[in-house]
């Protein structure tokens, strides 16, 4: 009898021990789950697909197929990435995310065929018709961050410029005074006598 006692004590004294250990870990998962449910389907699945990421990182260092240093600078930018839409999808208010980038300044050369200085980017900014310059977030080392542009924002981008070139081109063309000056219901006048 005083065994049983003993027996269910230790195992009441064990599992008391083992819901201290995880009340943190399911107080952050609670939390992290409730202010996920503030955003609409597309906004939760992206941070979904952002924790994925992470379990692929961790499961690869874990089974050392990975370096230290691969390892934190992934890590650090999937972090980025949660931050930029967390802040974006609060910000619009809107279930709606562009296909996000986060480079640190050596990766720049991957998105961008000739990198521009990253001391010349502007909040807001289209980089080569491409790409619309974020900002800059720091999750333990610095990522600029971008928005890649849907095609329809690209062409509209491009059809732009090129009405503004045609314009600027137009406008440099200097006058002559041989224009025809007949409005437009009259036919001209002819210059020469037959």
């Amino acid at each position: 009898m005083y065994f049983e006692i003993e027996s269910g004590r230790l195992w009441a004294t064990a599992m008391l021990f083992i819901a201290l250990c995880l009340a943190p870990t399911l107080a952050s998962a609670q939390a992290k789950h409730a202010d996920e449910m503030e955003f609409g389907p597309i906004v939760r699945a992206y941070l979904q697909y952002l924790d994925t990421e992470q379990n692929v990182v961790d499961d690869r260092v874990s089974r050392r197929e990975v370096s230290a240093s691969y390892y934190r600078r992934n890590s650090n930018r999937i972090h980025a990435l949660r931050i930029t839409a967390i802040n974006i999808a609060r910000a619009t208010n809107n279930d709606y995310l562009p296909e996000l980038e986060a480079e640190t300044q050596d990766e720049l050369k991957t998105i961008f065929e000739k990198p521009p200085t990253t001391s010349s980017f502007k909040v807001g900014e289209v980089i080569n018709n491409t790409f619309r310059f974020l900002g800059i977030v720091r999750a333990g080392e610095v990522f600029y961050v971008f928005a890649r542009l849907d095609p329809y924002e690209q062409a509209d981008l491009m059809k732009k410029q090129e009405e503004k070139k045609t314009t600027s081109d137009s406008a440099a063309i200097p006058e002559t005074g041989l224009e025809n000056k007949s409005s437009p219901g009259q036919r001209p006048r002819r210059t020469k006598e037959p």
